[in-house]
């Protein structure tokens, strides 16, 4: 026993439809208000943020201070914190470490090299790691980028807690 199922051959009508246009407004709808910010009396100080790592910036004007006309200096945009080793983390070991790079053209950071540590060479590799994640608004002299060589991080590595 053989089923044999034969298709219909339908037509399919269609309309072409257009949709209609919304009427046009009588008058203009009123001016939006601006929003206004709401002064609290909260102080900022009650607020208990807690961060395991501070990345301090430190200025080093061992090249001396630039007298051309420069369009902007180089600003961080993106400090990333590092990953606690889970060494020190166990041990309960703080430190900090300073390491020195050199922004690039594009704004990222290249040869970082660490300058001082405490505890030695536990947080180095951590520190650097963390330095090459770093993102800058990179130094503009007459309307061009240029590297900033020297520029230098303090990464406190503190356990919270």
């Amino acid at each position: 026993l053989d089923f044999v199922r034969l298709k219909k051959e339908e037509t399919v009508q269609k309309k072409e439809r257009k949709p209609q246009k919304p009427p046009t407004p009588k008058e203009p709808p009123p001016p939006m208000e601006s929003p206004q910010m709401q002064s609290s009396d909260n102080n900022a100080a009650s607020n208990n943020f807690d961060f395991a790592a501070n990345v301090d910036a430190d200025v080093n004007l061992a090249g001396g201070l630039a007298l051309e006309t420069s369009d902007g200096e180089y600003l961080p945009i993106v400090k990333v914190a590092p990953v606690y080793p889970r060494r020190a983390l166990s041990r309960g070991i703080e430190g900090y470490v300073i390491v020195e790079f050199t922004v690039t053209k594009q704004g990222t950071v290249k040869e970082p090299q660490v300058i001082k540590a405490e505890p030695e060479s536990l947080f180095d590799r951590a520190a650097m790691d963390a330095a090459l994640k770093f993102k800058y608004k990179p130094r503009v002299v007459n309307g061009e980028a240029v590297e900033v060589a020297g520029v230098q991080n303090k990464i406190s590595f503190q356990i919270n807690g």
